[in-house]
């Protein structure tokens, strides 16, 4: 019989706990060091591409997955919408209007014409 704690199962309470404190740790690890942490120029330069790293793990599965729900096949408004985004963000280079443009013409494809 398994120990109950807030109508859940003790060792899974403590499993929460546990990753609530984990959690907090490593997010605090550079609050909670005397002196400023110097990380090395490289690794600098590499975080300069996370969010956009971030963004395309989220975006690309959606784009090119047929899992999305999608039952309209290739007249997808995606497919055109993807592209014209990647011209926008290679002629501009900023991703927040890159990111307004792939969904205007998504929008307006998906609302405007019925894809």
């Amino acid at each position: 019989m398994d120990v109950m704690w807030w109508g859940a199962p003790l060792w899974m309470a403590l499993a929460v706990l546990g990753l609530m404190g984990l959690s907090a740790v490593t997010r605090a690890f550079f609050f909670l060091t005397r002196e400023p942490i110097r990380l090395p120029t490289w690794a600098l330069q590499g975080l300069k591409y996370a969010p956009l790293a971030a963004l395309t793990a989220i975006i690309a599965p959606e784009i090119v997955l047929p899992l999305s729900g999608s039952e309209t096949g290739w007249l997808d408004p995606k497919w055109a919408a993807a592209p014209a985004a990647a011209a926008w963000a290679w002629w501009r280079k900023d991703m927040l209007s890159t990111i307004l443009v792939g969904m205007a013409v998504y929008l307006a494809l998906k609302l405007g014409v019925g894809w």
